[in-house]
């Protein structure tokens, strides 16, 4: 299908009449059509968000809510276009897209709970006279950047608590599933969110650098935030530091599930099946290392490759857990990353076929060590590795020997001691009993480390898209030492 830019309210083709096609990693046939923006196209966007702030800044708290909630609803009717748009983009299965629609339009409800909960307040002042007030404000136009992973989710994310602040937006869609972010775009706009308000600026892979460059360098935007890759969080801070721009960055993980010797063990598996396996294990908390106490290894290393063997995989139009990856690269970097650990020592316990299409079954991979790749490297797919430790400690050692740290969790009976083991991991989410793959509108969600910084959610997320700014009354009748 072919698409536009969205700028103004308006359908739009790229300047330079550019466009490139995204295709079904399944079938191979072109899924979208998209229009390749450059800089000029970016230009556009900003500029139609600059327009459209001053009037949706000073637009009251109930009216945005209103749209906010409207957009919900509408988005939830669009779950079975959604499923179809999106499953041919990513090659995920239609569940998945469906709980990221769910989750979609709570991001959306909760964001507009928080109109009314960005507040201000008094500071008492030691100078007389004085009313000192503290309060947030909108910023202004803000760039959001979504990955195609979770692409309902994530795109929602970066737009929702950025205009419930009162802020003007624009999206930048990721160049793997356009046709799906656009679609949440267009939903606000049937919502009533005015024309301006939020714009949507897709472009191909070879011209994102250009594009990327040209949204955080613009004088009018103002604060950025993006979900993706480590490598692309590392050049997008730098762009924005040349500019002084604050940043929030949800990158990668290597999230470790942590198996005490105390652990249920059958709750441990299935809490590390779900988290290694959904969505193919292209998910940023996705479960990339099982750390299990060696008293307890072979009993849950049984365990566990038996329910992963059981796990179906094929194509995602089919009633499957495992659906595709989303590129024959993708698929190749998991092959590699098992292929290594087997040379150096590692027992593949579970899948482990090799990359010739982009279905891949849930792949278990026992003995691997931290000087393994598979140990070090985000492998954003249907593979996972089992690492064991002597105790307690060394669980926390191994699972803190990494760049990563965003999500994790701890198995354990004795739920004081895997609080104490769960304070020790450094990450910025953990959870013990449950998987490492969990997400909560209304939850400070965020990481550590080579996983980014900032907060997405709730409350916390109003620091990330408000001004905080310091405001007087004072006596005019003052006294002055001169």
């Amino acid at each position: 299908m072919d698409i536009g830019l969205i700028i103004a309210g308006r359908d739009e083709a790229a300047a330079g009449g550019e466009t490139f096609e995204r295709v079904d990693p399944v079938t191979g046939v072109v899924a979208t059509r998209a229009p390749s923006a450059r800089k000029a196209d970016v230009d556009r966007a900003v500029e139609a968000a600059a327009a459209a702030f001053p009037a949706w800044s000073r637009t009251g708290p109930t009216e945005r809510r209103t749209i906010l909630n409207r957009a919900a609803d509408i988005l939830e009717a669009k779950t079975a276009r959604f499923i179809e748009v999106a499953r041919a983009e990513t090659g995920a299965t239609g569940p998945w897209i469906g709980f990221n629609v769910m989750l979609g339009a709570r991001i959306l409800r909760e964001a507009a709970a928080m109109t009314t909960q960005i507040k201000g307040e008094v500071v008492p002042s030691d100078k007389p006279g004085t009313l000192s007030l503290a309060f947030r404000e909108p910023i202004g136009v803000l760039v959001g950047m979504a990955p195609w992973n979770a692409p309902v989710i994530l795109a929602v994310r970066a737009i929702a608590m950025p205009l419930a602040c009162g802020n003007a937006v624009v999206l930048k869609a990721s160049e793997t599933c356009p046709h799906t972010h656009r679609m949440i775009v267009e939903t606000l706009h049937e919502a009533g969110l005015p024309a301006g308000v939020l714009n949507l600026v897709t472009h191909s892979a070879a011209d994102a650098p250009e594009v990327v460059e040209a949204l955080v360098a613009h004088p009018r935007v103002k604060r950025v935030n993006f979900t993706g890759s480590t490598r692309v969080g590392r050049i997008i801070a730098m762009e924005a530091a040349k500019h002084l721009k604050p940043v929030l960055l949800e990158l990668g993980g290597k999230a470790p599930l942590v198996v005490l010797d105390d652990a249920d063990l059958e709750a441990a598996v299935n809490a590390a099946s779900f988290g290694a396996f959904l969505n193919q294990g292209q998910i940023c908390m996705s479960t990339e290392r099982v750390i299990v106490d060696e008293r307890v290894a072979d009993r849950f290393v049984e365990l566990f490759a038996a329910k992963a063997a059981s796990l179906p995989h094929g194509d995602p139009r089919e009633p499957v857990v495992l659906g595709s990856v989303v590129s024959h690269r993708a698929a190749e970097t998991v092959a590699e990353l098992v292929e290594d650990a087997v040379r150096a020592g590692g027992r593949v316990v579970a899948g482990g076929s090799a990359a010739a299409t982009t279905i891949m079954p849930a792949t278990v991979v026992d003995g691997v060590t931290p000087q393994m790749r598979l140990f070090r490297e985000e492998s954003f797919g249907p593979v996972v590795c089992v690492v064991r430790a002597r105790d307690a400690d060394h669980a926390v050692e191994l699972a803190n020997d990494t760049e990563y740290g965003l999500s994790a969790a701890v198995f354990g009976r004795d739920v004081s001691r895997a609080m104490e083991v769960a304070r020790r991991i450094e990450s910025g989410i953990c959870h013990i009993n449950g998987p490492t793959v969990g997400d909560e509108a209304q939850m400070p969600f965020g990481g550590t480390k080579a996983s980014g910084y900032g907060r997405f959610g709730g409350t916390a997320a109003i620091a990330e898209f408000t001004e905080l700014r310091w405001i007087t009354v004072e006596d005019p009748g003052q006294h002055y030492p001169f």
